[in-house]
């Protein structure tokens, strides 16, 4: 299914049959205060943060490390609390303010960890880590029947025969083995959604599709809405229906994960596409962003990639653009988009031709600058 405006905040995202998303999120920020004796002094982490995870599709975040990907987690898992916004569960506004209530949510909501060895307790076997989540979550259940369910849950994840695994320990399995006894433990609970944190980042590379695929199949068939985090454009693509991009804290492109990666409207985007390895360029010259990531204690004013930009104006150092809408569902925080006075000058290529897209142009004025250093 395909979820209308991921990333936009419009209150009534409502498929046409009636069907409202699992997972909804309105404007979450999260500020921190640095220190004892801040002064005042903020980190920025999370700003205004809005997404639609609908059941059976799969939406990637995407971005560098510190751009607030996994906070954006966290909030959503209900582990940190926001500063501001909201989170709806199938249309229902969410107040966690006890223990019963996490309890509830948690039920629903489920997270994968990045590290399969650190988030499974090396003492204990797969049939108590397993055994221990059926226990929280299908209360009254015998010996018998509780094996049962452990075995049912390795048979989900594809460690079959589930009796040559459940007597293990965590170091006696391999990493995407530990990632798949990590991914059973959060299938106890039943969940409408996961939200994985970077699951195959500690994995080898021969073990990721693998892992991948599990997740894609599990979402086909119980329905789930995923919520895929990873600094990896490539995998984004191969695996969300759906891709958003982070950037020091902020939403700055949003689209379906085959045009975006194709056609990356934001400069941000372009930089990190050009930056993963293409097998078919592998001499093509990156995108020359200038700079490094903005601080998000003092975070520049106005679009926070302007000092890196290559399209820069005026116009990007005063004033954060919106998402705005460049065509198909695909939407970018650019000035470039916009008719604004001030913004963003587009590059036009031949008198006849159409108007040139920003990422042509951002392209095309890095190149120049590259080359006249």
């Amino acid at each position: 299914m395909s979820g209308p405006n991921v990333g936009v905040a419009d209150d009534a995202v409502v498929e046409p049959s009636g069907e409202v998303p699992a997972l909804r999120a309105r404007g979450l920020t999260k500020l921190f205060s640095v220190g004892m004796f801040s002064r005042g002094r903020t980190v920025h982490a999370v700003e205004d943060f809005s997404v639609d995870l609908w059941r059976r599709q799969v939406v990637a975040l995407v971005g560098e490390s510190g751009s607030g990907k996994s906070t954006v987690a966290r909030l959503l898992a209900q582990t940190l609390p926001a500063t501001a916004g909201r989170i709806e569960l199938d249309g229902a506004a969410v107040a966690v303010r006890t223990a019963r209530g996490l309890r509830s949510y948690c039920h629903d909501v489920q997270m994968i960890f990045q590290d399969p060895f650190a988030s499974l307790n090396s003492i204990h076997t797969v049939r108590y880590t397993l055994g221990r989540s059926v226990a929280i979550h299908h209360r009254g259940l015998s010996s018998g029947e509780k094996t049962a369910q452990i075995e049912a849950l390795l048979e989900k994840v594809k460690l079959t025969p589930a009796g040559r695994f459940i007597d293990k320990y965590p170091h006696e399995l391999s990493g995407g083995q530990r990632q798949r006894i990590a991914i059973a433990r959060t299938l106890a609970a039943s969940p409408k959604v996961l939200l994985a944190d970077e699951p195959i980042s500690m994995l080898d590379v021969s073990m990721r599709l693998g892992i991948l695929n599990l997740l894609a199949d599990l979402r086909d068939d119980m329905g789930l809405a995923v919520l895929y985090i990873t600094h990896d454009v490539a995998s984004a693509r191969y695996f969300a229906d759906r891709t958003m991009v982070m950037y020091a804290g902020r939403i700055v492109e949003a689209g379906d994960s085959e045009t975006l990666t194709q056609h990356p409207a934001h400069p941000y985007t372009q930089l990190l596409v050009a930056s993963a390895p293409d097998p078919d360029h592998l001499s093509g010259e990156a995108i020359g962003a200038r700079g490094e990531p903005p601080s998000l204690i003092d975070p520049p004013p106005g679009c926070r990639f302007h000092p890196r930009c290559p399209l820069a104006t005026v116009l990007c150092q005063t004033q954060s653009p919106p998402l705005m809408d460049v065509g198909d569902g695909h939407q970018a925080a650019c000035w470039a988009y916009s008719t604004q006075p001030g913004a963003p000058t587009m590059a036009t290529a031949d008198s006849g031709d159409s108007q040139a897209t920003a990422s042509d142009a951002a392209t095309r004025v890095a190149l120049d600058e590259r080359g006249a250093r």
